[in-house]
């Protein structure tokens, strides 16, 4: 019966989008061109692909070509909202323009190749056959896309749902949910799920990327699969702290957390290690010595996870890269935060406008969309936000200043910053030494609870050093982000005028001894 109504809603769907797409290419070759309602058409095209894919997100899908193809469909969809964003700010800020200034953005610009900052400022300063052209070449690609899913959802009706749905709140907060990792989820469990050569051979899957760019967060939500607990009889995870010399602890010991335990089950286990930084071939031989002969259950697949490249070579399949969002799907992710769900960011094109830009200063940072995300939307006024994008940009002019790097670069380095504040004149200056996660299992009852909002708004009195609760997550593995802080006597041209040479080594030195 399921089988008979998923069958039944994919020919609906697929019948929608050969409609929609019919007009669209009815409308396109009558026009000759882009038509106002252009941006409508792409609406409604964006809405009909992401039905197919919100619907594919849901089925355990097994065969790699229809994985590639969702990702593309994903990636397709990530572009195709963020130029109907920027189309629309732009337009709904030249309808607040006066005329002279209208008239002058019509008039062909020197500067239109492709700006790392504000694309909605990049479409304003474009001629209209360039933005038309650009809208065009998505609609076209989108368009096809939309052509070739017929047979893509008859073939997902034949794949079963999956049985752990994600709760209902990720339609409504997408930091309660895993964004934008679903090809590397499925990488990962592609090869657990893999037969295995023995366990004397365990398979190794090495994860890289830099710091808190959600290598763990992928891990565990991969261990949650119900496929993958049905694959293995004991799932165990080692932190940096139980593998960093190659000596693994017992389990009783605390040497490593279980996360799942059926014994009655396959007799494999999964083993997932966390190295803190390099470890060498020796070190590495080591750990997997202990595996192989410290368990009840045979170790027969591995996931190693670092920060460094070198473990790459530890694998016996390719590494699996960790990188940053693109900067598509980061601006989907941080408007969503910034607006809710519930909002449409482009009926606002004064705070969209705002809000595009600040994803460009915030980089591609999780922690940061979260943070400054949240922070927008308990107030979206127009001048706030306007404020809140001015401070990010002096915070990052003035890191930029003195010590010729972003602060974002420093903390992964875990060098000391400066934090930014809302005030526009301070006499002391807050630093930040480090960023550090405590696992649920590990929280501390000593640790003020100093919130990021306290630090931006000065709403407390420090003194000396002090620990900082910046975000405490809401998804597996239930992470709570600190920063060790301090307090620095400073006058505040040092955070407002550029120093000089001679100052910039006066602090630059006595800033990284605290």
């Amino acid at each position: 019966m399921e089988a008979l109504v998923s069958a039944v809603l994919g020919d609906l769907i697929s019948r929608s989008i050969s409609f929609a797409v019919d007009r669209c290419c009815h409308r396109w070759s009558k026009g000759g061109g882009i038509d106002q309602d252009a941006p409508q058409r792409l609406r409604r095209l964006l809405l009909r692909v992401q039905v197919v894919v919100e619907e594919a997100n849901r089925r355990r899908i097994t065969n790699q070509s229809m994985l590639r193809q969702l990702q593309l469909m994903r990636e397709g969809l990530y572009r195709g909202y963020y130029l109907l964003s920027a189309f629309k700010i732009s337009h709904g800020v030249m309808r607040d323009n006066k005329p002279q200034d209208r008239e002058a953005t019509s008039h062909p610009s020197p500067s239109f190749a492709l700006s790392r900052f504000n694309p909605a400022k990049r479409l304003r300063r474009s001629t209209v056959s360039d933005r038309e052209a650009e809208l065009q070449e998505v609609l076209a690609g989108l368009e096809r896309m939309a052509s070739d899913m017929k047979e893509l959802v008859v073939f997902l009706s034949c794949y079963p749902p999956l049985m752990n749905r994600e709760p209902y709140s990720r339609h409504l907060w997408l930091e309660n949910c895993l964004f934008g990792r679903q090809a590397e989820q499925d990488r990962i469990i592609s090869f657990l799920l893999e037969p295995e050569a023995g366990p004397e051979h365990p398979g190794v899957l090495p994860v890289i990327g830099r710091p808190r760019v959600g290598k763990s967060t992928l891990v565990e939500h991969v261990c949650h699969d119900d496929r993958v607990r049905k694959h293995f009889s004991l799932i165990v995870f080692f932190s940096k702290c139980d593998a960093g010399d190659g000596k693994l602890l017992p389990l009783g010991d605390g040497g490593g957390v279980v996360k799942h335990r059926d014994l009655a089950s396959s007799g494999k286990s999964l083993a997932v290690v966390e190295l803190a930084g390099d470890v060498d071939e020796n070190t590495w031989g080591r750990i997997l010595c202990k595996l192989r002969g410290e368990y009840e259950v045979p170790v027969s697949k591995v996931v190693v996870t670092s920060r460094s490249d070198k473990i790459a070579s530890f694998g016996t399949t390719q590494a699996l890269e960790l990188n940053l969002l693109p900067r598509e799907a980061y601006w989907y992710y941080f408007k969503t935060i910034a607006f809710g769900s519930s909002t449409d960011a482009e009926e606002q094109p004064e705070l969209a406008d705002v809000c595009m830009e600040m994803a460009e200063v915030l980089d591609r940072s999780f922690l940061g969309a979260i943070q400054v995300g949240n922070l927008l939307r308990c107030n979206p006024c127009p001048h706030f936000w306007r404020r809140i994008l001015g401070c990010f940009k002096e915070y990052n002019s003035m890191h930029l200043r003195l010590f010729g790097e972003n602060p974002g670069d420093l903390i992964e380095k875990d060098r000391p910053v400066y934090l930014w504040t809302l005030l526009p004149k301070v006499d002391t200056a807050l630093i930040g030494y480090r960023v550090y996660k405590v696992c649920s299992a590990q929280q501390r009852d000593d640790v003020p609870r100093v919130t990021a909002d306290d630090l931006h708004t000065r709403s407390a009195k420090f003194q000396g050093k002090f620990e900082v609760l910046i975000w405490r997550s809401l998804i597996p593995p239930y992470y709570s982000y600190f920063m060790s802080c301090g307090v620095q006597a400073s006058s505040s041209s040092l955070l407002c005028k550029p120093p000089r040479n001679r100052q910039i080594q006066q602090q630059q030195p006595r800033l990284k001894l605290m």
